[in-house]
């Protein structure tokens, strides 16, 4: 290389003069043409960060009430923590989680988080069967023995002591269920897309739609569990991990889906497949909210909107771009709502 460069000719070094000039003005205009659409990308990123702090959270509609009422949260939550004056006057502190069909308490792992540096005090565990609860999935044959958990949580509770209740998907069986049975320890139930049937329904029916009808899908399902051998009655049920995927995760971080991937157990037939009998006297005395999510494969926003019109709540609140699980895939937008839900008088 050396010696190339030593017997360079004079015409040589001419030439590959204008040419190292045009090159390095080549090299500054494409490093100009870069620099450019660096700062335009940064400003459109920017903008749509911009759009999503407005527009990618709870958008609230009151039942029944042609006014729309929101709280300023800005004002009432200072970095992540909720006025003092806000936490004090607040009625119901307690957060109950509630889980859905095959998860466990390890899915509120984001909004315990927010809610506890909020000031708030959140509480999930595992349902019967669900989780790291020991109990084999296959001998839980009722709602009641399904949301024992729940039941003694509540039994527990000082008489003068509230809480909110927060259930996700069939979790929202167990949220009815507990309404009816121990309407003063509830100050408000919150249904996470989930199933808020009306007296005489079944879990399984708001899902009926997406799944067929439950004799359909007793006869021929592939998922089904037969825990108790294969010429009696199915158990359980569990999707395969790629529908899983499609059906709840289809906007949740890939970390959030190994998560499931590892945690999820099957699903007890008995408690989904049971009617509700909900009494006007105590489940409908109840303050009950509904939150949509606007891109959920397992429930999708039409049956969730048929819900709350068959069923009107006192208030419906929806998060857009969100799966299934907006814990995982829009975990600050689900904080933002119950805060607010908190907040109501």
């Amino acid at each position: 290389m050396g010696n190339r460069f030593i017997c360079m000719s004079k015409k040589e070094t001419k030439d590959n003069g204008s040419r190292s000039k045009r090159v390095n003005r080549s090299q500054r205009k494409l490093l100009a043409d870069e620099e450019f659409l660096h700062k335009q990308a940064l400003s459109m990123a920017l903008h749509q960060h911009q759009l999503s702090q407005r527009f990618d959270g709870s958008m609230s509609r009151r039942i029944g009430s042609t006014s729309s009422r929101r709280h300023n949260l800005s004002e009432s939550v200072t970095n992540g923590k909720l006025a003092p004056e806000i936490l004090e006057n607040l009625k119901a502190k307690k957060f109950v989680l509630i889980h859905g069909e095959g998860f466990g308490a390890w899915c509120w792992y984001k909004t315990i988080s927010l809610l506890e540096e909020t000031g708030l005090v959140p509480t999930a565990f595992d349902l019967t069967g669900s989780g790291i609860e020991l109990t084999d999935t296959n001998a839980v044959c009722s709602l009641a023995e399904y949301s024992k958990p729940l039941i003694n949580f509540l039994q527990n509770l000082p008489e003068d002591e509230k809480v909110i209740l927060v259930g996700h998907s069939s979790g929202g069986a167990c949220v009815s269920y507990a309404m009816e049975h121990f309407p003063q320890k509830i100050s408000k139930a919150i249904f996470l897309c989930a199933t808020m049937v009306s007296n005489g329904q079944r879990p399984f029916d708001v899902f009926a739609e997406e799944l067929g009808s439950a004799e359909q899908f007793m006869e021929g399902s592939k998922f089904l569990i037969h825990g108790n051998g294969k010429d009696k009655p199915p158990t359980g049920f569990m999707f395969e991990k790629e529908q899983m995927k499609g059906l709840y995760f289809n906007h949740s971080p890939t970390k959030d889906i190994a998560l499931a991937m590892v945690s999820m157990r099957p699903v007890p037939l008995g408690p989904i497949m049971e009617k509700l009998s909900l009494s006007s006297e105590n489940y409908g005395k109840g303050r009950r909210f509904f939150i949509q999510t606007l891109d959920d494969h397992a429930l999708s926003p039409d049956i969730q909107e048929k819900l709350v019109r068959e069923n009107p709540p006192e208030g419906v609140f929806k998060i857009k771009t969100s799966d299934h699980c907006p814990f995982f895939s829009k975990p600050q937008a689900l904080h933002k709502i119950l805060v607010e839900i908190a907040q109501l008088p």
